[in-house]
C-alpha cells in the first residue's frame, strides 16, 4: 500500500465561521485535500477536491456558495493537474470514496469515468432532496453516470482491515473518514470536515457550517480515542498541518 496527499485547490472563508471570537472581518484560507492510495493494484482517492472550472466562474459553477467559500489561487492547482504530475491519469483510478458531498469534496468526480464511486447511505439521501443546495450540496458535482454506492458506516474496502471507512457525522449527515492502516508509516485517520482545523478538536470547538453539533462532539470523542490508540488524525482543512504534508514528497507506505 502507498498514500500521499494532493492539493484540490484553496478556499478563502470568514475565519469565525471556524475560531470563535475572530474579527468578522478576518479571513483564513483553507486548503483542500485529496488522499491518493493505491493498494492491491487498485488505485484510489479519498475526496477529489475543486472542479477546476470553479477558479474561472466561481458563481456559475457553485452559485451564492461561492462568496461564502470563496476559490482562491492558481487554476492550474486543482487535483486533476496534481495527479499528471504524479504519473496518474484520470482514467487510471479505480475507486473514489467521497467523505460527504459538498462541492470542494467532490468537485473532480465527472473526471473518474473508471471509477466506482462510495457514499454514505445517509449523505446520499440527505444531497438529494429538495431543498439540498441550502444545505450546501450542489447536485451537478455529484451527480455523474458513474455508479455511485451507498455504504454503512463502517466499511471495509478491501475487507483486509487496511482501508475502513468511519462514521463522523456532524458537519454533515453522513459524513465519513478513512482509516488506513499502512506497513511502514503507522495508522491515519482521514478526518475531513469531521475535524476542518486541529484547534477545533483541541479546544471542541464547533464550526458555524456545522450541520448538528453535538453529533459533531461526539465524533471528536471517537476520534481522540483513536488518536489515543496512535492513529495520526489528517484535518479536512488545517494549513499547518498541509505544509508539512504537501512537502512529503515520497509516499507513505
Amino acid at each position: 500500500m502507498k498514500m500521499k496527499f494532493l492539493s484540490g485547490g484553496k478556499l478563502q472563508m470568514n475565519e469565525r465561521i471556524f475560531v470563535p471570537n475572530s474579527n468578522k472581518e478576518e479571513k483564513i484560507t483553507l486548503p483542500v485535500i485529496s488522499t491518493f492510495i493505491e493498494h492491491k493494484s487498485t488505485k484510489i482517492l479519498f475526496d477529489t477536491g475543486c472542479h477546476p472550472n470553479v477558479y474561472i466562474e466561481p458563481e456559475k459553477r457553485w452559485g451564492q456558495l461561492a462568496k461564502i467559500m470563496k476559490p482562491i489561487g492558481d487554476f492550474n492547482d486543482n487535483l486533476i493537474l496534481n495527479l499528471k504530475k504524479n504519473n496518474i491519469e484520470p482514467t487510471d483510478i479505480d475507486l473514489v470514496i467521497n467523505s460527504h458531498l459538498h462541492p470542494d469534496h467532490c468537485g473532480c468526480n465527472e473526471f473518474f469515468i473508471n471509477a466506482e464511486f462510495l457514499c454514505s447511505f445517509e449523505e446520499i439521501e440527505v444531497a438529494s432532496k429538495l431543498d439540498a443546495k441550502t444545505k450546501g450540496y450542489i447536485s451537478h458535482e455529484w451527480q455523474h453516470p458513474m455508479p455511485l454506492k451507498g455504504i454503512k458506516e463502517f466499511y471495509d474496502v478491501f475487507d483486509d482491515d487496511r482501508l475502513i471507512t468511519i462514521a463522523l457525522p456532524g458537519h454533515t449527515p453522513g459524513s465519513i473518514g478513512l482509516q488506513v492502516n499502512t506497513d511502514k508509516s503507522g495508522s491515519f485517520i482521514i478526518a475531513s470536515d469531521a475535524i476542518s482545523l486541529e484547534r477545533n478538536i483541541k479546544h471542541d470547538e464547533i464550526p458555524k457550517n456545522a450541520w448538528d453539533g453535538d453529533l459533531m462532539l461526539n465524533s471528536y470523542q471517537e476520534l481522540r480515542k483513536l488518536e489515543n490508540r496512535g492513529f495520526q488524525l489528517i484535518y479536512g482543512h488545517d494549513y499547518d498541518q498541509w505544509e508539512i504534508l504537501k512537502q512529503t514528497e515520497q509516499y507513505y507506505e
